[in-house]
């Protein structure tokens, strides 16, 4: 009898495939930066891939100092200085993590550390003018103030001026207004009903209303664990059917195969949503636009991501 093919690893690769982003993330690994400006270079003026590529890169030099070689290198140059603000936020998300063994909270964190972080991404901004990248770090890192910080919705909108529809800053946003960190259940469902009925065809932005139900559940299994009474009909109820249908519409109809690596988050909180609401054809449809690139958000936050996002693929893979 043959033996039966044990099913195949989900890819939780951070650049999604991204061949170009992956070889950056390597050489950055071993001191080397020259792909990374050359990669930064190539995407000006395409912010949201920009955005993305940057994001992955700075996670990946949070350990290292590259950065740190590439602008003494290259002290004139814009980017370095903005891939240099963006660093230092992914560094004081993850040294404030770790000091607060959770969710970052104000008792965790240096405000002086703080401080010279936004500095940085200040320096950033004004090396930069045209580019919304170092207002992102800056809305980003306004979430580890325990009291938001008082610039933070005039740096919002310093990044609408130059990019619109951004999808990290509008995500940042609704971090920013959830009861987890400077807002309520409802500004955060606000924000992203609002965003997603202004933004346009294509756009990926009606996600932002599955992100808000994600975090809407993360607050409520913190406070009251997985057994809260609140949780029973989270996922599945005439809102989140509702707000499905109008993403489908909006967004997914517009993508065509195959999905560019940016996506690819937003992809993983559709394919989540869509399978919790047993929406189960429009699910296998984005199964199939994800080609096996996974994330771990927002998986992990209901029970085991590689165990449930290969349930669900292998499962839906025939319709």
């Amino acid at each position: 009898m043959a033996r039966k093919r044990a099913p195949q690893p989900p890819s939780f690769d951070p650049a999604a495939h991204d061949m170009t982003l992956s070889t950056a993330r390597q050489d950055l690994l071993i001191g080397r930066w020259q792909s990374t400006r050359d990669l930064l270079r190539d995407s000006y003026g395409a912010w949201g891939l920009r955005t993305f590529r940057a994001r992955v890169l700075a996670e990946t030099a949070c350990d290292g100092r590259a950065v740190e070689s590439w602008q003494s290198a290259e002290p004139d140059n814009p980017d370095a200085l903005v891939m240099r603000a963006e660093t230092e936020v992914a560094r004081a998300f993850a040294a404030a993590a770790a000091a607060g063994a959770g969710d970052p909270c104000e008792d965790s964190i240096d405000r002086t550390a703080l401080e010279r972080v936004r500095q940085v991404c200040w320096y950033a901004a004004e090396a930069a003018p045209a580019d919304p990248l170092p207002w992102i770090s800056l809305l980003t890192l306004a979430r580890l103030y325990g009291d938001g910080h008082p610039e933070v919705w005039r740096w919002w909108r310093e990044v609408l001026h130059r990019d619109p529809g951004n999808r990290e800053a509008h995500h940042q946003a609704l971090r920013h207004l959830s009861a987890r960190w400077h807002g309520s259940h409802g500004d955060m469902y606000n924000f992203a009903r609002d965003s997603a009925a202004t933004a346009p065809p294509g756009s990926p932005l009606p996600v932002l209303t599955q992100a808000a139900r994600v975090e809407h559940f993360r607050h409520i299994v913190r406070l009251q664990g997985q057994d809260a009474p609140g949780l029973t009909f989270h996922w599945n109820n005439d809102v989140a059917h509702h707000d499905l249908r109008f993403t489908l519409h909006q967004w997914l109809a517009h993508i065509r195969p195959p999905a560019h690596a940016p996506l690819v988050a937003d992809l993983n909180l559709l394919a989540h949503a869509l399978v919790l609401t047993t929406m189960y054809d429009e699910a296998a449809q984005v199964f199939r636009l994800l080609d096996n690139r996974a994330a771990m958000a927002p998986w992990l936050y209901t029970g085991d991501p590689t165990a449930q996002f290969v349930r669900w693929r292998d499962q839906l893979g025939g319709r």
